[in-house]
């Protein structure tokens, strides 16, 4: 694993794998990683840096906090905030949860303790969540006087359905995590302390396939969602062909009958 790279005060990026997986870790545990106007925009350097960064195969989401991955809102921040302070700062929380969201790579969270507000809609953004024993997850906006606003609105449902997330949005209750994984809130859940650990074995098992293929396949996962099924075999379409003619394609053929691990060109 080579050195982290510092993006501000409370978020850092360390290579794991020959580098083709990077740990992005929340890094303010004093405050729980409540998401301040500063720590949005480091997290928001950080995504921008690794959707860049064409070495990168998965990406491993992870906090440095004890008690949380991430409590949401800077709320004491917040509390000092004129609505002309609060209208400056949208643009930076927003760009942070949509860095994540847009990372062409699969995303797994590492989720143990608090994750609420927008530190849920954080883990909502990666594509897998793993979540210790310890963890408590929800969308309690709503009991602040404000709605789910980094996306929670949007992700939530497309996890869970409509039903389920206007009950979940609309109480604020905070879930449990076997509750949380009976109702697809999460992915795996772990022993407690092992959701770091588990998240990052997941991620080296997709990064040892080809990164052009799991790209595209995100990608037409992402766009077709939601579309009718012609329009989304369009998309599949696409993003075939931007893998039939690559050249982790020829490797992975070429590996398959010699009987041995492919060595992708990659991206």
């Amino acid at each position: 694993m080579s050195d982290e790279i510092r993006y501000g005060d409370h978020v850092a990026v360390l290579r794991h794998e020959d580098g083709h997986v990077a740990e992005l870790r929340l890094d303010r545990p004093g405050a729980m990683n409540a998401v301040s106007t500063e720590m949005a925009r480091s997290l928001r350097a950080a995504t921008d840096a690794l959707a860049a960064d064409s070495g990168v195969r998965v990406v491993v989401l992870t906090s440095s906090a004890e008690r949380a991955f991430c409590v949401g809102a800077d709320l004491k921040e917040r509390n000092s905030f004129s609505d002309d302070d609060l209208r400056r700062q949208r643009p930076q929380t927003r760009a942070a949860y949509t860095g994540v969201l847009e990372l062409p790579m699969p995303v797994v969270a590492a989720v143990h303790g608090f994750a609420l507000g927008g530190g849920f809609e954080i883990a909502l953004s990666c594509d897998l969540i793993v979540a210790d024993a310890t963890a408590v997850v929800g969308l309690p906006e709503v009991t602040v006087g404000v709605i789910p606003g980094g996306g929670g609105t949007q992700l939530l449902p497309r996890r869970v359905g409509a039903a389920r997330a206007a009950e979940l949005v609309f109480t604020g209750r905070r879930v449990e995590a076997a509750e949380a994984l009976a109702l697809g809130l999460v992915d795996e859940v772990v022993p407690a302390g092992q959701d770091r650990e588990a998240a990052l074995a997941l991620g080296r098992r997709i990064a040892a396939n080809s990164p052009v293929g799991v790209r595209a396949a995100k990608r037409a996962m992402r766009v077709g969602f939601g579309l009718e099924l012609s329009a989304g075999l369009e998309v599949e379409d696409a993003a075939w062909r931007t893998v039939a003619f690559s050249g982790d394609r020829a490797e992975g053929v070429a590996a398959f009958n010699e009987k041995r691990a492919a060595r992708w060109p990659g991206v």
